[in-house]
């Protein structure tokens, strides 16, 4: 045992100095570390690598910057005043309803406060209605001429009125009788359960949703007077109806009235014209005839939140001045002229049959606006109407409507033409857009509206026997032949006061 290990120490040195005589190439052979060579080349490549890595993560960082840049400054450009941003942002991309689903888009700030009480209890509401000091017994026609139905056998809703009628009809005088739709079985009929429930509402605040573009937004800060007080009626035809059913949730109560949230449906069976945005004048205009027993009304379109409260809107805007018809000025246009061009460069009708329905008014003697006018603009903003139905504000709702039945759908274009033709006979308040903008959330469509006759460039293509692009039951003033000759009307040259209208 003793001999073993005196053997295994002997050879200990010989093992030492067999690796003390490997050379230096054998060792680099067995991979040694940190040979000098190696200490040189080992850094160099350490340091390419960490500085591609840090390209990447530099590269990577900057791209999501401007990634987030670029979506910060899309919903930015959606909430800013200035004309040409708010021009460029799309507020139908996916982008931005993505970003507004995730919380990221900032509620508009308004420009300036609304002016209204700070308490719905404290309001105090006018006894009786106002007086009818211009306009004391107004009648509507429910059935066409005899002369007119011998050649026409299909009823239509806004009737056939013809051009001298429409002329008569701008005469004011204290006892009228004129077309406001709802010619018997021209389309647009209530159920009855709807028409018993909407003869106990002497407040309203409507709306209307067609060829289902939208659901039910429900109104906020609400008071508890207000929501006793006014009934919330949402006006619909089947498609929404169908569309509404189908995507929110709708209540049955134990009478058959069906309801979303705060607002009670009205249905309208049998929609009156081909184009949706036409029947959803109907409700819009003629609210005093879908519900005649209501004194107060406020109309907001489908695709808007209601957030301050009716009563108090009702104070502001009717009650604290002693008016009785209240809507907001237009935001970027004054002259109907103006209107017509955004129109047709946004393709919302027609381009030929907006240029006829203009070159009509032209011929009539409208001229575009002025500051000699009493009022801010010929041009509203359509999409909030506040009044008090007095017999002078039913007339003019209803030859409004007339117009809208007899030529394009773009009620704003004729908005201004009947306060024209009635001289001071009808007296409102065009309250700033700013204010108006205030009064709402405005929320973007389930879709995009569309139809073919928006997309016309030329009367020509109207041309044919049963060419589907003609309306068969609007419009229809466009086609029937004007007693004057409108072949020397010049159209005023309209200059483009902002790139957002």
């Amino acid at each position: 045992m003793e001999s073993d290990f005196q053997r295994s120490v002997s050879l200990r040195p010989n093992r030492r100095a067999d690796r003390s005589n490997l050379n230096p190439h054998s060792r680099e052979a067995e991979g040694a570390p940190f040979s000098p060579e190696k200490l040189q080349v080992y850094p160099v490549k350490m340091l390419c690598r960490m500085g591609i890595i840090r390209l990447v993560l530099v590269v990577g960082i900057v791209w999501m910057l401007l990634i987030l840049s670029a979506l910060l400054f899309h919903v930015w450009s959606c909430q800013s005043s200035l004309a040409f941003l708010s021009a460029i942002c799309n507020r139908q991309s996916k982008v931005f309803l993505m970003l507004d689903t995730m919380g990221l888009v900032p509620k508009p700030q308004h420009r300036c406060p609304i002016p209204v009480a700070s308490d719905p209890d404290g309001v105090v509401i006018p006894k009786g209605r106002t007086p009818n000091e211009i306009v004391k017994d107004l009648s509507f026609v429910m059935e066409d001429d005899p002369v007119n139905n011998a050649s026409l056998s299909v009823p239509l809703f806004g009737g056939h009125q013809t051009w001298a009628q429409r002329e008569e009809s701008f005469k004011v005088k204290s006892a009228m009788k004129v077309h406001c739709g709802f010619i018997r079985n021209g389309g647009a009929e209530m159920d009855p359960v709807d028409i018993k429930y909407v003869k106990k509402c002497r407040f309203v605040v409507a709306s209307g949703i067609f060829d289902g573009y939208d659901v039910p937004h429900q109104p906020s800060n609400i008071s508890p007077r207000s929501k006793r007080l006014f009934c919330f009626l949402m006006v619909v035809d089947e498609e929404s109806l169908s569309f509404i059913k189908s995507n929110v949730t709708v209540t049955e109560d134990d009478k058959g009235g069906k309801w979303v949230g705060i607002w009670r449906l009205i249905l309208l069976k049998h929609s009156p014209y081909d184009e949706p945005r036409r029947n959803g004048k109907v409700p819009k205009i003629l609210t005093h005839r879908l519900f005649p027993q209501t004194q107060y009304s406020i109309w907001i379109d489908g695709k808007m939140e209601l957030i301050v409260d009716p009563l108090l809107i009702l104070e502001r805007y009717l009650w604290r001045g002693k008016r009785t018809f209240a809507i907001a000025q237009h935001k970027h246009h004054r002259s109907i002229y103006e209107e017509a061009d955004a129109n047709k460069r946004r393709k919302r009708y027609a381009r030929p049959l907006i240029d006829l329905h203009m070159k009509i008014y032209k011929y009539e003697g409208m001229e575009p606006w002025n500051a000699r006018k009493s009022y801010p603009s010929d041009v509203p903003e359509g999409a909030f109407i506040i009044r008090e139905h007095t017999p002078i504000n039913n007339l003019f709702s209803c030859l409004w409507f007339n117009e809208v039945n007899l030529f394009t759908p773009r009620d704003q274009l004729s908005f201004g033409y009947v306060v024209y033709r009635l001289g001071g006979s009808f007296k409102f308040f065009m309250f700033p857009n700013c204010e108006y903008n205030s009064l709402f959330i405005l929320h973007p469509h389930t879709r995009e509206h569309s139809s073919k006759i928006e997309w016309v460039k030329n009367i020509s293509e109207f041309e044919g026997k049963g060419s589907s692009l003609k309306e068969t039951r609007g419009g229809l003033g466009l086609w029937t032949p004007y007693p004057g000759n409108l072949k020397t009307v010049v159209l005023p040259p309209t200059e483009r006061t902002s790139k957002a209208g």
